[in-house]
Order: structure tokens, then C-alpha cells, then sequence
């Protein structure tokens, strides 16, 4: 028994140390892995030998199932890491899979990790690698996904890829690519997903020899520089789902037997592109086909009906912005499953079918600027699903059924520029109701009083009809940004919200219609016969006549006083107010002088804080040889910004314009602009109103890129155009000059003012298409401003003039933590939110524009750094001695 036990521990003792070595040489192999790698937010922290913890449960270590256990995975995805990515890691004797995505490593494609010999996947997108594909890239022949996308990989893709003969995805969109395809794409006979999408420097046809693998089932070649025809040979992917073409240069026609092939499609689009031709009739004989795309192409001919209706997996039907003609595929409306019908700008023609109430699913249809010639069917408010139906600029006629809005999630109707006649029905059951345009049909009657019942309701065109009666009085407690009821025949007093928030044209053609500042007076505005009434002309002449006698005094003085080029700036003035101003062009250019002239706006000109008579401040930007716009389209431009109706936008209260000046007029606000404040000695704002203010700043970006209708670009974004108010609520000014002045002349006084500003985005200087993602960067320079505490541009500093993004990032890089960069003026007890807003601020102020996230993201990011900032106190005192509350 004795001898027994002794065997037993012998043969036990080996292997288990066996056990311990192999884990002991593993740990060591990841620990010396991790000393060449940045880790500024300690993510790795749990890597470490002084822990008792197991390195198989480090953070991204998976192991194998059954023992001796051993390393087969390493994801550290997104953990902000930086540095070199060692070869050390290919020890691991059982590695298969590195993802090493969503991070900053900035180094050429690592060709060293071809030593790894079990590597079967390597992620290593969205991180800064550059360079061109080596022709080595051989060497990674036992890989079986290679991904590469939103790097900086440039050049041409080399023919030794094709050695890569395991892969079954090859992803490399989402870079700088360029040249043709290589013909050993064809050698990829295991290729499952191929991506080479958003590479817009390639400049190659599609390689037939694509079409020989056959067990492809997703093809992304989407916003490159693809041209020339579509393969024939594609007919032979018999497994493909997703096939996507679009935002290319592609001519000829979609292959007549493609849709007869495809029989596992689940998605299709081949938009933007130069296509022409019939698009094949049995693209719908698919039975998997969820996703039909085919919109923003140069279509000629019609879709057939053929086989629609088999199409019963489909969700989403895009085909907008073609060419199409004759008969909409019928079949479409019904489908069980369909989600999504776009078809906009096309030449459509035929009917919307009652048989629309048998697809439940639907949400949401855009068919405007087409030539439907139909009535809008009954079964249309059947749709519980629907939230935006838009069918402007068609042939629709007939009166609107009872029902067309009774979806209780409908959102967006735009039925404008069609035939429909008879009253507007009573809408009370669309309660989400936020925009509805009915404007150039022939409606009759009075407007619906439910109207004002729809609490969302925010955007309401009811122009160029032949509607009666008054407005509602109950409209004014909307809270509309767009109110249009012009040419109608409208009668009665119009309520007094409605004038003074709304411009003026938007209530023109109506002679019928009375009140404050329209050409008619309504009745019990005038005259009476008692004696008070008259006392009332009497003092309103005396005023009037007093007025006049300054207006006329102010002008001799100034005639006598200026110059005769100021003389010449005088000009002919046209002015609009959107708001009741008691001020004349000659009150402003009186006013603007030196001790009204604030610092310089940034773009155009400079800023001048002018006292009302009526007491009231007024913010006056004069803007100098604005360009050639004409008056039409000045006054248009300016009105479509003067609409804005949010709380952290600046409103525009008016403008004066002549031939060789604009005077913009802005509401005032108390503490004049962020940089003001940050720029001050003794700026000491508390950390939760510079959140406040970051939040605020971020969802008036939001507001302009994404629910504001025309979408905007603020393109000026800096400390200097944050104004604050006094509860410290900032304000944006100098949004979207370029409307104004146009893009010529905004491109020179941008250029003109600083070609290196670091408020500007790094592609500025490569690129004039402005873009989101250029204010998002704008954005998180500000943010760092307020992080810091630290003004953007220091010239007088020992960092040799560097920028606050420069600087953040080499402070962060050298001392590997972020504590040697925020403001020491903010309580520590913030630290972990400060971390937070400099992590978006960073991400922000991103090389890649692709990496900035959308600002809608970043309001949500700041709102919740904001829910966890809690001062212990309820307000703290201003410089100025106020008290302003948190």
C-alpha cells in the first residue's frame, strides 16, 4: 500500500508543477506584454504577480476549458491603451485570438505577430496604424480574420495577399487605400466577409473574380471610388445576405439575373452611384431578403411588380434619389415585415393601396417628389407602427381621411405641394404629433383647434391654401419654432405671441388678419370717442413727433461729424426685425463706437453692446464686405437662423443690411463670452456649473446638427462664441456665418484669422467640406478649456505656444496620468468626473474625424458626469457678487 501511495505522489508531483510553471511563465509572458504598453486609465491594473488573482482571470485573458489551462485569448478592446504592441505575446503557446481594437496604438502594420503560430483572428481596427500593406503580410498565412479597418493603412494592397488563402473575413474599410484591386482576391475560396468600404482613394473596377467565392456572404465596398459595371459573376454568390455598393461611381445596370440568384440576400444597396437601366425583376424572389436598398443613383426605367409580394422577410425598401419611372412596386406596401420605404425623388407613378394597413411593422415613409396620383387610403391610420409619412411634391388629391394620423406615434407628416382639398380633419389622437406640413394643396375651412392640444407640436406649415377664419387663440401657448399660415384667407386678430416670435412673412396674404405690427389694425385697437383715447393720440403724436426731432437731430450730427467714408456706409438700409425693436440704422451706427466695441467675435467683425432707449442691451455684430449675396437671399438665410428656438442658442433679434454691411442683431447677455471668464486672473468657477455649461453648449450643437430643420454646422465653435447669462446658461453666437456670407467669403476670413488656429480640426487644412464632425472637435477644445482652466492658444507660455490639445496630450503621454492637466483651482472630490469630461474631450479632439463621436452621444456622456456632481452647497457667489444657484 505504501509503495502504492509513493508512485502515486510521484506521478501527481510532476505534473502539478508542470501546472505551476507553465501559469507562472504565461503571467510572466503577459506582465512583460504589458510593460511596453501606455495604460493612462490603469485598465490592466488587475494584471499583476502581487495579487492572488489567477492570470487567467485578468481583465480580457480568456483560458482554455480543461486544464493545464492556457492562454487562447487576449481582448483588450477600448481600454484607451497606447505604446508598442509587443511581440512578446506570441510566447503564448495556445494564443488564437488578439483584438487589440478601439485603442491609440500609432505604429505601422505589426508584422512581428506572424510569429504567433496558433493566431487564427487579429484585430486591430479603429487604432492610429499606418503605413502601407507590406508585401510580407504573407507571413500571416495561418490567419482566419484579419482586421484592419479605420486605421491610417494607405497605398496599395499588395498581390502577396492573396497567400492569406484561411481568411474567412478580411476587413480593411475605413481607410486611406488606394490604386486597384489585386486579381488574387479571387484566391480567398474561404471568404465569408469582405470589407473594403469607406476607402475613398481607391480607384478600381470590381474584380469578376470575386464572384467565384462562393461561400461570401457579406461584400461591403461602400463610399470608395469603385466604377465601372457591376460583375455578372456576382449571380454566383449564391450565399450572400449583404451586398453593399453604395456612394460609388458604378455605371451600366443592376445584372438582369441577379435577384434570381441571390436567393439568401438579406440586404442590397447599391445607392450613389451612376446606375441606369430597368432594375432586374426578380431581385424580389429572394425569400430572405430583408434589407433593399438601391437609392441615390441615375435609374432609367421601372421597377417591376414581378415577385414583389415574395419579398416577405423585407424591412427596409430604400431606393430614393434615382431615376426610376413608371408603376411604384405595389407589393411593397403590404409587406408583413416592412419597416422602411424610401423612394423620394424619383418619377414613380400609381397608387398607395388600402392593402398599406396589412404592413404592421411599417414606421416610416419618405415617397416626396415623385408623381403618385392617388388619394390617401383609409388603411394608412391603420398603422399603429407609423411615425413619419412624408409624400410631398406628387400628384396625392382627394380629401384626407379621418383617420391619417391616428398612429399614436406619428411624429412627422409632410403632405405639402400636392392636390388635397377639404377641411383639415380634427387631429387628437396623434399626440406625438411634432411637425406637420400641409402647405400648396387647396384645404378649406378653418384650422383645427386640436391642433393646439398637441403637446410636442412644434413645426406647423399651413401656407398657400384657401383656409377661413381666425387663428386659434389657443396656438400661442405652443411652443412653435415654425408658424406658417401665409396666402390663406385668413380674418381676425392674430394672437400676440404669434407676431413677436415669428417673422412677419410667415402671416402674409392674409389681408383679413389684424394686430400688433401688421398692416391692419384691428377694430378695438382704434380710435374711440372718450376723451382718454384722445389723450392717447395726443401723447403717441407728441412721442412720434419727439422721436423724428432726435432721429433728425442724431442724423445732422452725424453727417457733421463722420467722415465721407462713413458717409458712404450710410448707403440705403433695409432692416428686418424679428422682434419689436424701437431702433433705426441710424440709432445702431451712432452707437457703434469705440466705447461700444467689444473685442473682436472671431470671424467678420467685431461685436458692440448698444443701450436701448428702452433700457434694453442689444449685442450688434457688423459685418464687413460680406459677399455678393442678393437681398432675397440675405433676408432668407438670415430668417432661417433667426428661427432657432433653443435655450443655449442666441437669438437673433433683427438685422440692417446695405450693399457693403450687415449688422446682426443678438439678445445681450450679462457676462459677455467664456473666454472672458477662463481669460480672467481670478476665474474660479466650481466644477459643476463648468459642466453646466459644457452640457449646455453641447446640446445647442446637437440641436443644430440633428433637430433643427435645415440641419446646421456651427463652423466657428470657440470660448469666444459661448456667451453666458446670468445663471451662467451658455448661449452659442456665430453659428452658421456661412449661410450669410457665403462659403467664399467664409473660407477667407477663416483663413484669414488664423490658418492654425487649434480650435480648427486637423482635416481644415486638407479639406473645405465642413463637416459634424469639425464642431465636435471645436467642442472638445472647449471642454478642455474648461477641464483646465486653461485658455486654448498660450503664447506666452514655456510649451513654445503649444495649443491646449497638444499640450493635454503630451502632459498625459509623459507623466502617464491626467492629474498634472486639470485646473488645481477644482475640488478633488471631482477627480473621477474630471477624468470623465477629459476622456470626452480627448475622444472629441480625435486626428480621426471618424473617432469624435456625434454630439447627441457627448450630451449624453456630459449629462451623466453631471447626475454625479453634487456640490455640498446650493449656490456659490459670482465675482461680481451674485449668487447663483447648482
Amino acid at each position: 500500500m505504501a509503495s502504492t501511495c509513493t508512485c502515486t505522489l510521484f506521478f501527481i508531483l510532476p505534473f502539478s508543477f508542470f501546472i505551476l510553471t507553465s501559469a507562472s511563465s504565461e503571467a510572466d509572458i503577459l506582465l512583460t506584454f504589458k510593460d511596453s504598453i501606455e495604460d493612462p486609465m490603469n485598465s490592466l491594473s488587475s494584471w499583476s504577480n502581487t495579487t492572488s488573482t489567477h492570470h487567467c482571470n485578468w481583465t480580457g485573458i480568456t483560458c482554455t476549458t480543461s486544464p493545464p489551462l492556457s492562454v487562447s485569448s487576449v481582448n483588450l478592446q477600448g481600454l484607451n491603451l497606447s505604446g508598442e504592441i509587443s511581440s512578446f505575446i506570441c510566447q503564448l503557446p495556445n494564443l488564437t485570438h488578439l483584438n487589440l481594437a478601439n485603442n491609440l496604438f500609432n505604429q505601422p502594420i505589426p508584422l512581428h505577430l506572424s510569429q504567433c503560430g496558433s493566431l487564427e483572428t487579429l484585430n486591430l481596427s479603429n487604432n492610429l496604424i499606418w503605413g502601407t500593406v507590406p508585401d510580407k503580410i504573407s507571413q500571416f498565412g495561418s490567419l482566419v480574420a484579419l482586421d484592419l479597418s479605420r486605421n491610417h493603412v494607405e497605398g496599395k494592397i499588395p498581390e502577396s495577399i492573396g497567400s492569406l488563402k484561411n481568411l474567412q473575413v478580411l476587413n480593411l474599410g475605413s481607410n486611406l487605400l488606394s490604386g486597384s484591386l489585386p486579381l488574387v482576391l479571387g484566391n480567398f475560396t474561404a471568404l465569408i466577409v469582405l470589407d473594403l468600404s469607406q476607402n475613398p482613394f481607391l480607384v478600381s473596377e470590381i474584380p469578376t473574380a470575386i464572384g467565384k467565392l462562393d461561400k461570401l456572404e457579406q461584400v461591403l465596398l461602400q463610399s470608395s471610388g469603385f466604377y465601372g459595371a457591376i460583375p455578372d459573376s456576382f449571380v454566383g454568390l449564391k450565399g450572400l445576405s449583404v451586398l453593399d455598393l453604395s456612394q460609388n461611381n458604378l455605371t451600366g445596370g443592376v445584372p438582369q439575373t441577379l435577384g434570381l440568384s441571390l436567393t439568401n440576400l438579406v440586404s442590397f444597396d447599391v445607392s450613389e452611384n451612376k446606375l441606369v437601366g430597368s432594375f432586374p425583376s426578380g431581385i424580389c424572389n429572394a425569400k430572405g431578403l430583408v434589407n433593399l436598398s438601391v437609392h441615390t443613383n441615375s435609374f432609367n426605367g421601372s421597377m417591376s411588380n414581378t415577385s414583389i409580394h415574395e419579398c416577405l422577410n423585407l424591412e427596409r425598401f430604400q431606393i430614393q434619389n434615382n431615376g426610376f419611372s413608371g408603376d411604384f412596386p405595389c407589393g411593397i406596401w403590404s409587406l408583413p415585415k416592412i419597416m422602411l420605404i424610401r423612394a423620394e425623388n424619383n418619377r414613380f407613378s400609381g397608387e398607395i393601396p388600402d392593402s398599406i394597413s396589412m404592413a404592421g411593422q411599417l414606421e416610416q415613409v419618405q415617397i416626396d417628389n415623385n408623381s403618385f396620383i392617388s388619394k390617401l387610403p383609409h388603411g394608412l391610420g391603420l398603422v399603429r407602427s407609423l411615425y413619419r409619412f412624408s409624400a410631398s411634391l406628387n400628384g396625392l388629391y382627394g380629401e384626407l381621411p379621418p383617420n391619417f394620423c391616428d398612429s399614436p406615434v406619428m411624429s412627422i407628416i409632410n403632405l405639402s405641394h400636392n392636390y388635397f382639398s377639404g377641411q383639415i380633419p380634427e387631429l387628437k389622437s396623434c399626440r406625438k404629433l411634432v411637425s406637420l406640413s400641409l402647405a400648396d394643396n387647396t384645404f378649406v375651412g378653418e384650422i383645427p383647434e386640436s391642433l393646439a392640444e398637441l403637446p410636442v407640436l412644434t413645426y406647423l406649415d399651413l401656407s398657400h391654401n384657401n383656409l377661413t377664419g381666425s387663428i386659434p387663440e389657443e396656438l400661442q401657448n405652443q411652443k412653435l419654432a415654425l408658424f406658417n399660415v401665409s396666402f390663406n384667407r385668413l380674418s381676425g386678430r392674430v394672437p400676440y405671441s404669434l407676431i413677436s416670435g415669428l417673422p412677419a412673412s410667415f402671416l402674409q396674404g392674409n389681408p383679413g388678419l389684424c394686430g400688433p405690427g401688421l398692416p391692419n389694425s384691428c377694430s378695438d385697437d382704434k380710435l374711440g370717442h372718450n376723451v382718454a383715447s384722445l389723450s392717447k393720440l395726443a401723447c403717441a403724436m407728441i412721442s412720434v413727433a419727439l422721436a423724428a426731432a432726435i432721429v433728425i437731430l442724431a442724423c445732422v450730427f452725424y453727417v457733421m461729424r463722420r467722415s465721407s467714408k462713413r458717409k458712404s456706409e450710410m448707403g440705403v438700409w433695409r432692416s428686418v426685425f424679428f422682434y419689436p425693436l424701437r431702433v433705426t440704422e441710424n440709432d445702431l451706427i451712432m452707437a457703434m463706437d469705440e466705447k461700444a466695441g467689444r473685442a473682436s467675435g472671431g470671424a467678420f467683425g467685431r461685436y458692440y453692446i448698444i443701450n436701448l432707449p428702452s433700457g434694453e442691451l442689444i449685442a450688434v455684430k457688423k459685418i464687413l464686405k460680406f459677399g455678393s449675396q442678393s437681398s432675397k437671399n440675405l433676408k432668407a438665410e438670415v430668417k432661417t437662423l433667426a428661427k432657432i428656438r433653443h435655450k443655449n442658442i442666441t437669438r437673433i433679434l433683427g438685422f440692417c443690411h446695405s450693399n457693403d454691411a450687415i449688422f446682426l442683431i443678438y439678445e445681450c447677455l450679462p457676462r459677455g463670452s467664456l473666454w472672458d471668464l477662463i481669460s480672467s486672473p481670478d476665474f474660479e468657477l466650481p466644477w459643476s456649473v463648468r459642466l453646466r455649461i459644457a452640457v449646455g453648449v453641447a446640446q445647442g450643437l446637437t440641436y443644430l446638427h440633428r433637430d433643427y430643420v435645415p440641419h446646421l454646422l456651427h463652423r466657428n465653435v470657440k470660448s469666444k462664441n459661448v456667451l453666458v447669462d446670468a445663471e451662467f446658461e451658455p448661449k452659442l453666437t456665430d453659428f452658421s456665418l456661412d449661410r450669410i456670407v457665403g462659403e467664399a467669403a467664409f473660407q477667407s476670413s477663416l483663413a484669414s484669422e488664423s490658418a492654425s488656429s487649434c480650435y480648427m480640426a486637423p482635416e481644415c487644412r486638407y479639406t473645405k467640406k465642413a463637416t459634424e464632425q469639425m464642431d465636435t472637435y471645436s467642442f472638445g477644445v472647449v471642454l478642455l478649456e474648461l477641464v483646465t482652466g486653461r485658455i486654448a492658444e498660450q503664447t506666452d507660455s514655456r510649451d513654445n505656444s503649444l495649443d491646449i490639445v497638444k499640450w493635454v496630450r503630451r502632459k498625459i503621454n509623459i507623466t502617464n496620468g491626467a492629474l498634472q492637466v486639470i485646473d488645481p483651482k477644482i475640488s478633488s472630490s471631482y477627480q473621477q468626473e474630471l477624468f470623465g469630461a477629459l476622456d470626452i474631450a480627448l475622444r472629441c479632439t480625435s486626428v480621426m474625424p471618424e473617432k469624435r463621436p456625434p454630439m447627441s452621444e457627448v450630451v449624453k456622456a456630459l449629462q451623466s458626469l453631471e447626475s454625479r456632481s453634487r456640490l455640498p452647497s446650493l449656490e456659490f457667489s459670482a465675482s461680481d457678487g451674485s449668487s447663483v444657484p447648482l
